[in-house]
């Protein structure tokens, strides 16, 4: 079962690359091989009963309120089942995971998705309590996404929530022994902190490996091997989530929006905009009104 829904194809989802269970009994099945691979990166979070997990060669063995983080490639055997056991799991894409930690407060979650060592944190009453609630509400959310109205700006806020809460656990559990990364994965790093910052202003590929002092063609081909994704579509992809939060909200007009993305012109940020998504910036901000008058 758990093999199941963690390595789950995270596609034609509510949340494209993400998703979320709350597994309020699992039984082990007799004689049932439990080891597999696991093909997405998953947070556990013991909200009753207990199991003995191996991944790798260690045997992690959890019990209510214990947070485990399984990396994307763990080798995962499940040993043992006791008491009722409940579980809330979260699964990630790394495309997902990339999109949406594109914002500067997030940026740090992307330890998360490229560390290779396992986490475990044994959360005290308050901490578990408020990890546990977020995950109630970022499931919900997801089983009423396909309702009309709200659904993006809650998937936002839900998910930030969730990114943020376990930023402030890793900083805590994890904080003073930070995992050794490559020097690809810190380059990685230091892009994505440098895109978040600067990416309303700074379109081309040249100003990234310029600040890295690296060339554009290396820093492409390593943020393409750690992230499956070209800086160029990075920036893309943080140019537009950025516009499609502005166009939602409605405070700015469009020239303002261009203007606050970097844009020389609102005609280059129609086409822009339009290439990207097949949607006219008119039509998008339409559409999020109109939603937001049927909710």
């Amino acid at each position: 079962m758990l093999k199941n829904l963690i390595n789950t194809k995270l596609q034609n989802l509510p949340i494209d690359g993400f998703d979320i269970h709350l597994i309020k009994k699992y039984e082990k099945v007799t004689n049932s091989v439990d080891e597999f691979k696991s093909e997405n990166l998953a947070f556990l979070l013991i909200r009753s009963g207990g199991f003995k997990l191996k991944l790798e060669d260690v045997i992690q063995d959890l019990s209510a309120r214990d947070l485990i983080i399984i990396p994307k490639d763990s080798d995962c055997n499940i040993l043992e089942i006791h008491d009722k056991l409940q579980i809330y799991l979260v699964t990630f894409s790394s495309e997902f995971t990339v999109k949406n930690c594109l914002k500067k407060e997030l940026i740090d979650s992307f330890y998360f998705f490229i560390r290779k060592e396992t986490m475990k944190a044994s959360l005290n009453e308050n901490e578990y309590s408020v990890l546990s609630l977020i995950y109630r509400l970022v499931y919900y959310v997801n089983v009423n996404a396909n309702r009309e109205g709200y659904e993006s700006e809650l998937h936002r806020i839900s998910l930030n929530l969730f990114l943020y809460e376990l930023k402030v656990i890793y900083t805590k559990y994890v904080g003073n022994s930070m995992p050794k990364f490559t020097r690809k994965e810190n380059i990685v790093m230091e892009f994505l902190t440098i895109l978040s910052i600067h990416y309303k202003k700074q379109h081309h590929v040249q100003f990234y490996a310029g600040a890295l002092f690296i060339t554009p063609i290396y820093l492409n081909r390593v943020v393409k091997e750690i992230t499956g994704k070209s800086v160029k579509i990075l920036i893309i992809e943080a140019l537009i989530s950025e516009a499609k939060i502005l166009l939602e909200d409605g405070q700015l007009s469009l020239v303002e929006i261009s203007e606050e993305l970097g844009f020389e012109s609102l005609s280059i940020f129609r086409i822009f905009f339009k290439k990207y998504t097949s949607l006219s910036l008119s039509d998008y901000r339409s559409n999020s009104f109109e939603k937001f008058k049927g909710s």
